[in-house]
């Protein structure tokens, strides 16, 4: 099935305009600035992964959600987590090991849980955990969906050919979300995959779409309707992202040229790409809420308790 064909079977479910759309856009972003520019200086614990120049995936992806759809994520799961409605407060005192985090500092910036959203740090660890998932949500009949992410690095853990076949075998009513920046840690796609990245889902009869753009709305549509193809058709689907990665695989670990990173960002910015539909009054506004809110966020998240020895004796106690 091609994208237009997609496009013509798209649900009725309403899209949120375009000045939510900028917002929740700018929101991880700005999250992701202020998580790389505070590690520095000692605030935050372990590592991070930032979703910078990604933020149209997990948006144009997750506002399609239901109320009881599922969403699995992997290492670069912050922008995931707040398009699906995370607490910004509660993600920086997940990331400073405080009790208000979202795993009340246990999980750090990798691992979460909240309501129907998982995430994980292992290379693909998760695939078939999803698969499982939403297997288990069609034996319950549910007609839940369950979105998996996954980036192009996990292409070579055999663990998600095996969720691949699994999936396609069960049936299982699942969304693979393949966010393919290009490079893996530091390697660049060219050195670390080789054939054609369709062709995997292909093999194992699973239908796939491929889009390479940063604009939410074209994301938004396609995710849209793949998304109700999986829910009517109780079976898996997959939708390539061919996208772009900002800042490092984690801190500082950035070997690209600088020119070249600029480059990127001129071309490929999802937030001046949808900026440009709004209005410079609309945009500034929109800027100075949402860097208001995370002024605050963080400082409620400094100020936020640490868990006590007693509380951590208790919580690791099996």
């Amino acid at each position: 099935m091609g994208i237009s064909e997609i496009k013509a079977n798209q649900g009725s479910k309403a899209k949120l305009n375009k000045l939510s759309l900028y917002r929740s856009l700018y929101r991880i972003r700005r999250f992701e600035e202020v998580v790389l520019q505070e590690f520095s200086r000692g605030y935050f614990s372990g590592t991070t992964h930032t979703y910078l120049g990604q933020e149209a995936n997990a948006v144009g992806v997750l506002t399609q959600l239901n109320k009881d759809d599922i969403v699995v994520s992997n290492h670069r799961c912050h922008g995931h987590f707040l398009a699906y409605g995370g607490d910004m407060r509660s993600l920086f005192a997940e990331l400073m090991g405080k009790t208000t985090g979202v795993c009340g500092g246990y999980g750090g910036s990798q691992h979460l849980h909240w309501r129907n959203f998982y995430s994980n740090g292992i290379l693909g660890g998760m695939l078939p955990v999803a698969t499982g998932i939403a297997l288990a949500e069609k034996f319950q009949m549910r007609q839940t969906v369950t979105i998996a992410f996954l980036g192009d690095g996990a292409l070579g853990e055999g663990v998600f050919y095996e969720a691949l076949n699994l999936a396609s075998l069960f049936q299982s009513p699942i969304l693979f979300v393949l966010e393919n920046n290009r490079i893996a840690q530091t390697t660049p796609i060219e050195l670390h995959t080789s054939g054609d990245i369709l062709s995997r889902f292909l093999a194992f009869d699973i239908k796939a779409e491929q889009i390479d753009s940063s604009d939410v709305l074209e994301i938004q549509k396609i995710a849209a309707a793949l998304i109700d193809l999986v829910r009517n058709s109780q079976s898996p689907r997959a939708l390539i992202i061919n996208t772009h990665r900002f800042g490092p695989h984690s801190k500082g670990d950035d070997t690209r040229p600088a020119d070249l990173i600029r480059k990127i960002k001129q071309l490929y910015d999802p937030l001046i790409i949808h900026g440009s539909r709004l209005t410079n009054y609309q945009r500034t506004s929109i800027d100075e809420e949402v860097n208001q809110e995370v002024v605050e966020a963080f400082q409620k998240a400094l100020e936020d308790p640490i868990p006590s020895l007693k509380e951590m004796s208790i919580k690791t106690e099996f």
